[in-house]
């Protein structure tokens, strides 16, 4: 059973039309989020912007939404290329009560492996709650090799892996090598059917904003043997797969349109990441007729 639950979102952060955090809007998309398909939430990660969010704002962001959704997972993101300010966000992310910290690869700086270990074991240091190590190399330039990761499992609270990397034949590799009780969540929605096929436990989506619920039937059928229903799940996701990103809509600029199509204010994101283009609307009802549901 996946510690945290088989699906969470890593939740997109409001914004004002000022640009400002919007505390109760992040309120209310959690809780949306929990009533529609999703286990728990993931705060503050990439696709929530977290290079553009303040200290400040990061620790309001964990403390509003983990008011707003007691006996939902939380796991906040932590991480930063600068382990200084990774340690110090994990800290108060534990002091706020979050269930669990996810802890990105260093990023732009592009570390050596025992570096990204060092840096992984002061964040895991600073907290006794699990740690969730996210390897993303598209998005840090840098991949955490499975050697170093098997050296990361051996710390006691490092008990899962946000997998963004792209290869499913090396997280089996991993997985065959690793403990059985770590843990292997998917970090790409569309790859979630192929890992789950050599042991991940879950994902921690995107295209849960809103298919939440078509993701838990998905990885419900699959852990039941039913890999027939499973597969007919995925196909139907296939379309918002492909609405993660586009050239001149980059994540998360395409999840927080939708989340407003829908009625779920969340605002724009902030500069660099660019304002939303012109017919995004039609993109997102293309997606909602692919999954079977009328839109507003």
């Amino acid at each position: 059973m996946a510690r945290f639950g088989p699906v969470l979102t890593a939740m997109v952060t409001p914004f004002t039309a000022e640009g400002k955090l919007d505390l109760p809007a992040a309120q209310k998309l959690a809780k949306y989020l929990v009533d529609n398909g999703n286990d728990g939430v993931v705060v503050a990660g990439t696709t929530g912007e977290s290079a553009t969010i303040s200290y400040e704002e990061q620790r309001d962001l964990f403390t509003a939404v983990r008011e707003a959704i007691p006996g939902h997972s939380l796991v906040a993101g932590a991480g930063s290329n600068d382990t200084a300010v990774a340690v110090k966000n994990t800290k108060t992310a534990t002091d706020v009560g979050v269930d669990g910290i996810l802890a990105v690869a260093p990023y732009y700086n592009r570390p050596s492996q025992e570096g990204m270990y060092q840096h992984f074991l002061a964040s895991a240091e600073a907290t006794d709650l699990p740690v969730m190590v996210y390897d993303v190399p598209g998005r840090t330039g840098r991949k955490i090799e499975t050697s170093t990761l098997l050296r990361l499992a051996e710390i006691d609270n490092v008990v899962a892996l946000k997998d963004a990397s792209g290869d499913p034949s090396e997280t089996a590799s991993f997985l065959a090598q690793v403990d059985p009780a770590f843990e292997v969540y998917s970090g790409d929605d569309g790859l979630t059917l192929p890992l789950l096929s050599v042991g991940a436990v879950g994902v921690v989506g995107v295209i849960t904003h809103y298919a939440g619920r078509e993701m838990a039937a998905m990885i419900s059928a699959f852990s039941e043997g039913k890999v027939a229903e499973a597969t007919q799940w995925h196909r139907r996701m296939m379309p918002a797969y492909g609405h993660f990103a586009y050239d001149d809509a980059p994540s998360p600029v395409p999840t927080k349109a939708m989340m407003n199509h829908l009625g779920v204010p969340v605002g724009e994101c902030r500069l660099p990441m660019g304002p939303t283009p012109p017919g995004m609307d039609d993109r997102c009802r293309q997606v909602m007729a692919a999954l079977g549901r009328a839109d507003s």
